[in-house]
């Protein structure tokens, strides 16, 4: 395959004659993006590269621990594994492969969103020195036991959560009860609605310190720092927020109610 080069100022995309237009404006949304979170963060990486492969096997060639990383994730999650990010790259599938993958509008609008999510967490990893990108073993054990702040991190500054709600549906009508924090088979399922509901409940900034440091305690003390909340009382708000999202479409179609879904509150164990 011939390789076509297509700049902006601060990105450079490789692609196909096929995915020209793909990429150009897949190169306008990095440049908006990178305005926006200019704004929340320090450090904002400039001259990321982006590699558009034409086919899911281009794209596993590339990255041999994607396919393990998608077979990891729940059955509702693994059409969005659609790319992978490096420390100075992103790497996507293109145009025609996004739309045979996508369940769906919003589906498709969560796919086409995959480049815009791996470059937050470039951006995230760039403030953060704990988390991947760059992906060396330690920091890929992190972020298996991290997934949920990483992936989740990058849906919310990326502004996509609300393009996973179907995907929460079925996620909750397919497994059984999620545990909280998400473990890393729902982490790009549910990893955003943590931090949207923190946004919701604790406004500006909180977000950015419940990503900024990995807490050697765990998970649980990044999320009670956060909330500001016993651990109890952010899973019960999660819970809760989980059933308010699924309610809207669940009261239109034949899903069971979000109790039966969710089920009722208890500890974890």
């Amino acid at each position: 395959m011939t390789w076509i080069e297509t700049t902006s100022l601060t990105f450079t995309a490789r692609h196909d004659d096929g995915d020209r237009a793909y990429a150009e404006d897949l190169l306008d949304r990095l440049e908006d993006l990178s305005l926006k979170l200019e704004d929340r963060f320090e450090v904002v990486p400039s001259g990321i590269g982006v590699v558009v492969h034409p086919s899911p096997i281009w794209l596993n060639a590339a990255h041999p621990f994607l396919p393990a990383v998608r077979w990891a994730a729940a059955p509702a999650g693994r059409r969005y594994l659609a790319g992978w990010p490096m420390a100075t790259e992103v790497h996507v599938l293109g145009e025609r492969a996004m739309a045979k993958r996508a369940a769906g509008e919003a589906s498709y609008e969560a796919l086409r969103g995959t480049a815009e999510r791996l470059y937050t967490q470039i951006v995230l990893a760039a403030n953060n020195e704990s988390i991947p990108p760059p992906w060396t073993p330690m920091r890929f054990l992190r972020y298996l036991n991290w997934a949920w702040l990483v992936e989740g991190g990058a849906q919310h500054f990326a502004r996509q959560v609300d393009f996973f709600r179907a995907a929460v549906i079925r996620r909750l009508r397919e497994g059984s009860r999620p545990s909280f924090p998400p473990g890393r088979r729902d982490a790009i399922i549910l990893g955003g609605t943590i931090f949207d509901l923190l946004e919701e409940y604790r406004g500006g900034g909180a977000c950015e310190l419940l990503i900024g440091r990995l807490r050697r305690d765990g998970p649980i003390a990044n999320l009670e720092v956060a909330f500001d909340l016993p651990i109890r009382e952010v899973e019960e708000m999660w819970r809760d927020y989980l059933r308010e999202l699924v309610r809207p479409q669940a009261e239109l179609t034949t899903l069971p109610s979000p109790e039966d879904l969710l089920g009722p509150f208890e500890p974890e164990p």
